[in-house]
C-alpha cells in the first residue's frame, strides 16, 4: 500500500465514521474497486484499527469538555443512589452500561464476523435495509426528548442498537441513531449521544487489534498507517462539527437515500461480475 493509497482510505474514513453510512462498509468497497494494497489480512486489520482510533480521537478531542464534566461528575456522585447522582454522573454510566452489548456480542461471534460476514453482498443488503429503517425512524420518531431524558432502559436500547454495527454495512452510529429516533429522542441528541456511546468500544477494540497485529506492520506500511490515521483525525473533527450543526435543522433524508444508493449500485455491480 502507497502512502497515497493509505491517505486516500483515511480520508474515506474520516468522512464516513460519524455519518450513519457506515465507515466499514466503504473502506471495504474502496479497497475492492480500486485494489488499494496487497496486504494480508493481520496488516489489512491493524491498518483499519489505527485509522479508527484516529476517527474516535477526533471525537475525544472534540466532546473533550463535556467528556471532564462526566468523569468529574462521575467521580463525585457516580457511586450514590441512582436519584442522588448528578446528570453528568448518570450519563457516565449510560455510556458505560450502553458500551457492554458491542463489547460481549463482539468477543462471541468475533471469529464469524471477521470471516463470514465480511462479504460485499451482505454490505450492499444491510446498506440499504439499515438505510430506510433509518428512514422510517427519522420520519415517524416523535423528536421530543433530549439529553436530559435519557434513562437506563435507553442507554441499554441505544447500546443494542451501536452492536447492530458488528453486522458489516449497519453504520455504528446509523444503528444507534436509528433506536434513538425511534424511542423518541431529537436528531441532535441521537447522534450526539451516539458518538459519545462509540468512543469506549472503538478506543478498546482499536486499541487490542493494533496491539495484537502491530508487529505484522513492516516500517514502510507503519508510516503510511500514522499518515492515514492523521488524515482521519482531521477530517472526522470537522465531519463531527457540520453534522452536528445540519441536524438542528437538518434530517437524515440524504443519508438514507446515499445509503440505499449505494447499496444498490453494489448489488448491480456484483450480480455483473463487475466487482
Amino acid at each position: 500500500m502507497t502512502p497515497f493509497e493509505a491517505i486516500v482510505l483515511g480520508l474515506i474514513q474520516g468522512l464516513t465514521e460519524f455519518l450513519p453510512i457506515s465507515s466499514s462498509a466503504h473502506v471495504q468497497i474502496a479497497q475492492e474497486i480500486f485494489g488499494f494494497g496487497d496486504l494480508t489480512k493481520a496488516q489489512l486489520t491493524a491498518f483499519i484499527a489505527t485509522i479508527q482510533i484516529g476517527t474516535e480521537l477526533a471525537v475525544v478531542s472534540y466532546f473533550a469538555k463535556t467528556i471532564i464534566e462526566i468523569v468529574k461528575a462521575w467521580l463525585r456522585t457516580g457511586f450514590q443512589k441512582w436519584e442522588h447522582q448528578e446528570a453528568n454522573a448518570k450519563l457516565g454510566w449510560l455510556v458505560i452500561i450502553g458500551s457492554f452489548p458491542i463489547v460481549i456480542l463482539g468477543l462471541i461471534f468475533q471469529d464469524f464476523i471477521e470471516t463470514d460476514l465480511r462479504q460485499l453482498w451482505i454490505i450492499g443488503v444491510t446498506l440499504i435495509v439499515f438505510g430506510l429503517l433509518l428512514g422510517l425512524a427519522d420520519r415517524l420518531g416523535k423528536q421530543t426528548k433530549g439529553i436530559q431524558d435519557l434513562n437506563l432502559r435507553s442507554g441499554v436500547l441505544f447500546g443494542l442498537g451501536q452492536a447492530l454495527a458488528l453486522i458489516p454495512g449497519v453504520s455504528r452510529s446509523g444503528g444507534s441513531i436509528t433506536v434513538g429516533l425511534l424511542l423518541g429522542f431529537n436528531r441532535e441528541t441521537a447522534a450526539r449521544y451516539s458518538f459519545l456511546l462509540a468512543i469506549p468500544a472503538v478506543l478498546g477494540a482499536g486499541g487490542y487489534q493494533f496491539a495484537k497485529s502491530f508487529g505484522d506492520l513492516p516500517a514502510d506500511l507503519l508510516a503510511a498507517t500514522v499518515a492515514a490515521t492523521v488524515v482521519s483525525f482531521v477530517v472526522g473533527y470537522a465531519v463531527i462539527a457540520w453534522l452536528l450543526r445540519y441536524l438542528v435543522k437538518g434530517s437524515y433524508l440524504p443519508f438514507v437515500i446515499w445509503r440505499v444508493g449505494v447499496g444498490t449500485a453494489l448489488l448491480v455491480a456484483l450480480g455483473l461480475g463487475a466487482i
